[in-house]
């Protein structure tokens, strides 16, 4: 096997895709979307699997375009056969890409319909992790599309019950996507199941990963032949200073403090991205936050996928700016660790047989955001809830910062003194808040990136003490159950009953809102308005400006005016304003 070690560079701009001698219909393609110059790992595995036929183990960072790497061949090595003859009646699956997520699914889905638009008529793609009909889905599965997209266990659900509607002996490319995502998630089995099916002595198979450990030695030996080994030297999910990181020691309380700050003053501008590691304490938060008028959205295992896919893509299009997303690989890293206490009351099981109904819903096994959902234009991650492991920690920041763009990370941090203060806002797995952030800087160092502190200038954030008691004392367990269960239950609704409304009339789906108030056992209107006198001086003075509020502890030569609009700190992540002298 054959290894070639990459630099740690992301555009190559020595190469084009003209080069790779591609049909004119797929430059034409990439040209459309936007492609100049392929990235590194694109322009070495391109050439490799159309030129020298090489199965391809790749392990390149999230946003470095593996998607293309290996899409471009199989799309190139389809138009080819059928120009050299082969009728358009003749039409095989030849192609499968599997993928841990149905949010996965659709994403590579809709990026090959795109890759795919000047010739697909040629090209029949099939996302069959799609929320379909049985009989629609075999009916389009009778069709023989070329190119067939899923998660494992999906994929072996159907071979097993249909296995006459599905002809893989043409089958020349086998793809898996997020190799150690795909293995974390217990997929062990199902590609196992998957390989009695496929041509293995004919297969050109493409292993994309973010990482490479000896778990991918039984899916090398099983579904490779003399792969070549690309690796990327950098193993971080962001571009190298584009992402700003900064951590937070605080208390348990003074997270949904603090998170209310920075949202109901606009201290960052953008599109934010919260992490919390349950589903209650999504729901907690999002509470906390509607009751001072900060809009949010949640995103977890327990809505329907329509839903799903539908709050992602109105999140890209910028219909929200703030979505709270429950970190499942973390909820699976939980409940497996055996050290942690026991859960406090806010993840106690429901008691009411209506709200054990609803929260008791199947959570899908295949949902997955802090990796492979591609999240767009995301200018802040935070993590609410400090991750379990320093490769969550990774996975979670590389959702900003992509494309060359610019973003932050802040993290907040229990320290082990704090643990168990507040029984209420408390999370088991704050325990080891320390002992991760350790590793996680650790971890950055070692790569040649930094964790530095923020500090709040807590005499400005205490005046807004007060309303955030009063705001977090009507967040009580009963509502969160309340609210856990009238989301789902609406979502469920809107799925079954409209959904022959929203095939035949799709442009009724953007009207569905996903933000909309669960309101909290207690409405206090009051805490929608920010009081004057709260603000500091230079904001009372300048009202156009609120939000940019200097909480951050810095010397005063840090604040020099920077600009004619005045006082912002490339340093400083939070946007800062100084008031008139």
């Amino acid at each position: 096997m054959s290894e070639v070690a990459v630099a740690d560079i992301y555009i190559d701009d020595s190469v084009s895709f003209e080069s790779f001698h591609l049909d004119a219909r797929l430059l034409q393609a990439i040209k459309q979307l936007g492609f100049k110059n392929p990235t590194l790992v694109q322009s070495k595995a391109i050439p490799l699997a159309l030129q020298e036929k090489r199965d391809i183990i790749a392990k390149a960072s999230t946003g470095s375009g593996k998607t293309v790497a290996y899409s471009v061949p199989i799309i190139q090595s389809i138009l080819a056969k059928k120009s050299i003859g082969k009728s358009e009646s003749q039409n095989s699956i030849s192609s499968i890409i599997l993928v841990p997520t149905r949010e996965l699914a659709k994403q590579v889905t809709t990026f090959l319909e795109k890759l795919c638009v000047y010739c697909s008529k040629e090209v029949k793609i099939l996302n069959l992790s799609s929320q379909i009909t049985e009989q629609v889905l075999n009916s389009l599965i009778s069709e023989n599309p070329e190119v067939l997209i899923s998660t494992p266990s999906k994929l072996v659900q159907i071979l097993e019950k249909k296995q006459q509607t599905i002809d893989l002996s043409k089958l020349s490319y086998f793809v898996i996507d997020e190799v150690d995502l795909i293995l974390s998630y217990g997929y062990d089995d199902d590609l196992s199941k998957l390989a009695e099916y496929l041509p293995l002595k004919t297969l050109q198979t493409f292993l994309m990963s973010a990482t490479l450990n000896e778990d991918i030695n039984g899916l090398k030996s099983k579904f490779c032949r003399l792969p070549a080994v690309l690796k990327l030297n950098d193993e971080q999910l962001i571009n190298k200073n584009k992402i700003v990181q900064y951590y937070v020691k605080t208390t348990e309380f003074d997270k949904f403090l603090l998170t209310y700050v920075i949202y109901k003053l606009n201290l960052v501008k953008g599109k934010s991205l919260v992490f919390v590691n349950n589903i209650d304490r999504g729901y907690r938060l999002k509470l906390f936050l509607e009751q001072f008028g900060v809009k949010s959205c949640i995103l977890n295992s327990e809505l329907p996928v329509n839903s799903r896919l539908h709050i992602v893509d109105e999140y890209n299009k910028n219909v929200y700016n703030l979505l709270i997303a429950t970190d499942d690989d973390n909820i699976r890293e939980i409940d497996e660790d055996a050290d942690l206490e026991p859960e406090t009351d806010e993840q106690q099981p429901v008691k009411s047989a209506a709200s054990k109904d609803a929260v008791r819903s199947k959570k899908d096994a295949e949902y997955g955001v802090s990796r492979g959902v591609d999240f767009k234009n995301v200018a802040c991650v935070l993590n609410f809830d400090l991750p379990l492991t320093a490769k969550s920690y990774v996975h979670r920041i590389g959702r900003t910062a992509r494309a060359g763009k610019a973003g932050m990370a802040l993290s907040f941090v229990i320290p082990d003194k704090e643990f168990g203060k507040h029984k209420v806002a408390s999370l088991k797995s704050a325990k080891r808040d320390e002992k991760i952030l350790g590793r996680i800087v650790k971890q950055q160092n070692k790569l040649g990136y930094e964790l530095q502190t923020y500090q709040f200038d807590m005499k400005q954030v205490e005046g807004f003490r007060y309303r955030a008691e009063d705001a977090f004392r009507a967040v009580t367990a009963t509502s969160v159950r309340e609210a856990r269960v009238k989301e789902i239950k609406t979502e469920l609704l809107t799925n079954e009953k409209l959904k022959r409304h929203f095939e035949e009339n799709p442009q009724d789906l953007a009207s569905l809102r996903h933000d909309k108030e669960l309101h909290p056992s207690r409405v206090q209107s009051h805490l929608k308005r920010v009081p004057e006198y709260l603000l500091p001086e230079g904001a009372r003075d300048d009202k156009t400006k609120i939000g940019f509020v200097p909480f951050h502890k810095v010397g005063k030569k840090k604040f020099k005016r920077g600009s004619k609009k005045g006082g912002n700190n490339k340093s400083n992540p939070l946007k800062s304003f100084r008031g008139k002298k």
